[in-house]
Protein backbone atom coordinates (compact mmCIF):
# COMPACT_ATOMS: atom_id res chain seq x y z
CA UNK A 1 0.00 0.00 0.00
CA UNK A 2 1.23 3.50 -0.94
CA UNK A 3 1.70 6.14 1.25
CA UNK A 4 -1.15 8.87 1.50
CA UNK A 5 -0.57 11.99 3.39
CA UNK A 6 -3.67 14.37 4.19
CA UNK A 7 -2.33 17.94 3.45
CA UNK A 8 -4.33 21.61 4.09
CA UNK A 9 -6.22 22.90 1.12
CA UNK A 10 -7.39 25.79 0.08
CA UNK A 11 -10.39 26.66 -2.54
CA UNK A 12 -8.09 25.58 -5.07
CA UNK A 13 -7.23 21.77 -3.97
CA UNK A 14 -3.56 22.26 -5.40
CA UNK A 15 -3.24 25.30 -2.91
CA UNK A 16 -1.70 23.04 0.11
CA UNK A 17 0.04 26.03 2.30
CA UNK A 18 0.06 24.27 5.71
CA UNK A 19 3.31 24.73 7.07
CA UNK A 20 3.33 21.33 8.71
CA UNK A 21 2.66 19.84 5.56
CA UNK A 22 5.38 21.40 3.93
CA UNK A 23 7.98 19.67 6.71
CA UNK A 24 6.62 16.53 5.95
CA UNK A 25 6.56 16.90 1.72
CA UNK A 26 10.15 18.21 2.28
CA UNK A 27 10.88 15.39 4.17
CA UNK A 28 9.33 12.69 1.98
CA UNK A 29 11.80 14.44 -1.04
CA UNK A 30 14.60 13.95 1.05
CA UNK A 31 14.01 10.42 1.51
CA UNK A 32 12.82 9.77 -2.04
CA UNK A 33 9.60 8.89 -1.33
CA UNK A 34 6.07 9.52 -3.01
CA UNK A 35 2.63 9.56 -0.88
CA UNK A 36 -1.00 10.12 -2.48
CA UNK A 37 -1.72 13.79 -1.35
CA UNK A 38 -5.25 13.98 -0.32
CA UNK A 39 -6.91 17.57 0.01
CA UNK A 40 -7.90 18.31 3.44
CA UNK A 41 -9.94 21.59 4.71
CA UNK A 42 -10.81 22.63 8.28
CA UNK A 43 -14.25 21.79 8.31
CA UNK A 44 -13.54 18.31 7.28
CA UNK A 45 -12.59 16.77 10.33
CA UNK A 46 -14.68 13.13 10.06
CA UNK A 47 -12.58 12.72 6.81
CA UNK A 48 -9.36 12.22 9.13
CA UNK A 49 -11.72 10.86 12.50
CA UNK A 50 -9.71 7.43 11.80
CA UNK A 51 -6.62 9.50 13.84
CA UNK A 52 -8.08 9.89 16.47
CA UNK A 53 -7.65 13.79 16.12
CA UNK A 54 -8.44 16.53 13.83
CA UNK A 55 -5.39 18.64 12.44
CA UNK A 56 -2.97 17.65 9.36
CA UNK A 57 -0.71 16.75 8.67
CA UNK A 58 -1.57 12.93 8.81
CA UNK A 59 0.48 10.15 7.36
CA UNK A 60 -0.93 6.65 6.80
CA UNK A 61 1.40 3.72 5.87
CA UNK A 62 -0.52 0.35 5.59
CA UNK A 63 -1.82 -0.13 9.35
CA UNK A 64 0.02 2.46 10.58
CA UNK A 65 -1.55 5.94 11.14
CA UNK A 66 1.30 8.89 12.05
CA UNK A 67 -0.27 12.72 12.97
CA UNK A 68 2.19 15.85 13.67
CA UNK A 69 4.99 16.78 11.68
CA UNK A 70 7.52 16.01 14.05
CA UNK A 71 6.35 12.49 14.74
CA UNK A 72 6.10 12.00 11.05
CA UNK A 73 9.68 12.60 10.55
CA UNK A 74 10.68 10.21 13.43
CA UNK A 75 8.57 7.72 11.24
CA UNK A 76 10.17 7.97 8.12
CA UNK A 77 13.58 7.77 9.35
CA UNK A 78 12.63 4.53 11.56
CA UNK A 79 10.43 2.84 8.41
CA UNK A 80 12.62 3.76 5.98
CA UNK A 81 16.52 3.53 7.28
CA UNK A 82 17.85 2.89 3.47
CA UNK A 83 16.99 5.88 2.71
CA UNK A 84 18.79 9.49 3.57
CA UNK A 85 18.38 10.24 6.98
CA UNK A 86 16.61 13.01 8.30
CA UNK A 87 18.52 13.32 11.05
CA UNK A 88 22.13 12.41 10.26
CA UNK A 89 25.11 12.44 12.49
CA UNK A 90 25.49 13.56 16.21
CA UNK A 91 23.38 16.35 17.50
CA UNK A 92 21.60 16.69 14.57
CA UNK A 93 18.03 15.47 15.77
CA UNK A 94 18.81 17.85 19.05
CA UNK A 95 19.47 20.89 16.70
CA UNK A 96 16.46 20.28 14.43
CA UNK A 97 14.38 19.62 18.12
CA UNK A 98 15.03 23.02 18.73
CA UNK A 99 14.46 24.66 15.44
CA UNK A 100 11.12 23.08 15.31
CA UNK A 101 10.07 24.53 18.43
CA UNK A 102 11.61 27.95 18.09
CA UNK A 103 10.04 28.07 14.32
CA UNK A 104 6.38 26.73 16.03
CA UNK A 105 6.38 29.25 19.48
CA UNK A 106 8.18 32.47 18.32
CA UNK A 107 8.43 32.76 13.94
CA UNK A 108 4.84 31.08 13.55
CA UNK A 109 2.33 33.44 15.41
CA UNK A 110 4.84 36.57 14.50
CA UNK A 111 4.28 35.60 10.63
CA UNK A 112 0.53 34.52 10.82
CA UNK A 113 -0.37 38.32 11.98
CA UNK A 114 1.00 39.14 8.52
CA UNK A 115 -0.88 37.06 6.39
CA UNK A 116 -3.89 36.08 8.44
CA UNK A 117 -6.19 37.98 5.96
CA UNK A 118 -4.60 36.20 3.01
CA UNK A 119 -5.03 32.72 4.17
CA UNK A 120 -8.47 33.64 5.28
CA UNK A 121 -9.04 34.66 1.39
CA UNK A 122 -7.39 31.66 0.13
CA UNK A 123 -9.73 29.26 1.71
CA UNK A 124 -12.59 27.43 0.05
CA UNK A 125 -15.97 28.95 1.02
CA UNK A 126 -17.52 26.64 3.94
CA UNK A 127 -14.12 26.70 5.66
CA UNK A 128 -14.30 31.04 6.27
CA UNK A 129 -16.83 31.00 8.78
CA UNK A 130 -14.98 28.42 10.63
CA UNK A 131 -11.85 30.07 10.01
CA UNK A 132 -12.74 33.78 10.91
CA UNK A 133 -14.72 32.46 14.25
CA UNK A 134 -11.62 30.98 15.59
CA UNK A 135 -8.69 33.07 14.92
CA UNK A 136 -10.77 36.36 15.66
CA UNK A 137 -11.59 34.85 19.21
CA UNK A 138 -7.86 33.61 19.24
CA UNK A 139 -6.53 37.42 18.64
CA UNK A 140 -9.24 39.16 20.20
CA UNK A 141 -10.35 41.28 17.25
CA UNK A 142 -11.35 41.10 13.28
CA UNK A 143 -8.98 39.68 10.53
CA UNK A 144 -9.04 42.87 9.26
CA UNK A 145 -7.63 44.44 12.06
CA UNK A 146 -4.64 41.86 12.65
CA UNK A 147 -4.21 42.34 9.07
CA UNK A 148 -3.59 46.59 9.19
CA UNK A 149 -0.73 46.19 11.55
CA UNK A 150 1.64 44.89 8.83
CA UNK A 151 4.67 47.10 9.03
CA UNK A 152 5.07 46.17 12.41
CA UNK A 153 4.71 42.70 12.39
CA UNK A 154 7.11 42.50 9.47
CA UNK A 155 9.77 43.58 11.32
CA UNK A 156 8.94 41.79 14.61
CA UNK A 157 9.12 38.62 12.08
CA UNK A 158 12.44 40.19 10.54
CA UNK A 159 14.14 40.45 14.36
CA UNK A 160 13.47 37.11 15.32
CA UNK A 161 15.11 35.84 11.79
CA UNK A 162 18.13 37.39 13.47
CA UNK A 163 19.95 33.95 14.34
CA UNK A 164 19.16 32.10 11.40
CA UNK A 165 20.01 34.58 9.26
CA UNK A 166 23.77 35.02 11.19
CA UNK A 167 24.36 31.09 10.94
CA UNK A 168 23.01 31.35 6.78
CA UNK A 169 25.85 33.97 6.72
CA UNK A 170 28.14 31.04 7.42
CA UNK A 171 27.18 27.74 5.93
CA UNK A 172 24.72 27.00 3.01
CA UNK A 173 22.14 25.26 5.18
CA UNK A 174 21.19 25.43 8.81
CA UNK A 175 22.28 21.94 9.29
CA UNK A 176 25.81 22.08 7.36
CA UNK A 177 26.49 21.87 4.11
CA UNK A 178 23.40 19.79 3.29
CA UNK A 179 19.77 20.46 4.43
CA UNK A 180 18.30 18.18 6.52
CA UNK A 181 14.86 18.22 8.84
CA UNK A 182 16.14 21.08 10.60
CA UNK A 183 16.04 23.46 7.49
CA UNK A 184 12.70 21.82 6.52
CA UNK A 185 11.15 22.73 9.88
CA UNK A 186 11.47 27.33 8.73
CA UNK A 187 11.58 26.28 5.03
CA UNK A 188 7.89 25.37 5.79
CA UNK A 189 7.58 28.69 7.35
CA UNK A 190 8.46 30.14 4.17
CA UNK A 191 6.27 27.97 1.77
CA UNK A 192 3.19 29.07 4.16
CA UNK A 193 3.79 32.72 3.44
CA UNK A 194 4.88 31.51 -0.55
CA UNK A 195 1.36 29.67 -1.16
CA UNK A 196 -0.75 31.68 0.34
CA UNK A 197 -0.09 35.10 0.41
CA UNK A 198 1.68 37.82 -2.00
CA UNK A 199 3.43 39.11 0.60
CA UNK A 200 7.44 39.85 0.16
CA UNK A 201 9.51 39.21 3.00
CA UNK A 202 13.11 38.86 2.01
CA UNK A 203 15.84 40.92 0.00
CA UNK A 204 17.69 38.63 -2.45
CA UNK A 205 21.16 39.51 -0.90
CA UNK A 206 19.71 37.89 2.39
CA UNK A 207 21.52 34.54 3.68
CA UNK A 208 17.67 33.66 4.34
CA UNK A 209 16.84 34.66 1.03
CA UNK A 210 19.56 32.55 -0.87
CA UNK A 211 19.07 29.38 1.52
CA UNK A 212 15.46 29.63 0.27
CA UNK A 213 16.06 29.90 -3.00
CA UNK A 214 18.43 26.78 -3.02
CA UNK A 215 15.16 25.03 -0.84
CA UNK A 216 13.02 26.05 -3.56
CA UNK A 217 14.92 24.16 -6.46
CA UNK A 218 15.94 21.29 -4.46
CA UNK A 219 14.10 17.60 -5.46
CA UNK A 220 13.99 18.95 -8.93
CA UNK A 221 12.22 22.33 -7.61
CA UNK A 222 9.75 20.45 -6.01
CA UNK A 223 8.77 23.99 -3.96
CA UNK A 224 9.41 26.27 -6.64
CA UNK A 225 6.60 24.23 -8.80
CA UNK A 226 4.23 24.35 -6.58
CA UNK A 227 0.97 26.56 -6.38
CA UNK A 228 1.21 29.27 -4.84
CA UNK A 229 -0.05 33.20 -4.74
CA UNK A 230 3.37 34.54 -4.47
CA UNK A 231 4.64 37.10 -7.10
CA UNK A 232 7.50 36.20 -8.67
CA UNK A 233 10.21 39.03 -8.46
CA UNK A 234 13.27 40.30 -7.23
CA UNK A 235 12.17 39.97 -3.72
CA UNK A 236 9.86 37.51 -1.95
Amino acid sequence: MALVLYELAGSDPDLRFSPHCWKVRMALAHKGLNADRQPWRFTEKEAIAFSGQGKVPVLVDSDETVTDSWRIAEYLDMRFPETSALFPGTGVAELAHFVNAWTDTTLLPLTVRIILLDIYDCLDAKDRDYFRRSREERFGKSLEAVAADGAPNIAALQTALTPLRQILKKRPYLSGDAPAYADYCIFGLFMWVRCSSPVRLLEPDDPIFLWRDRLLDAFGGLARSATCRETEGPTS
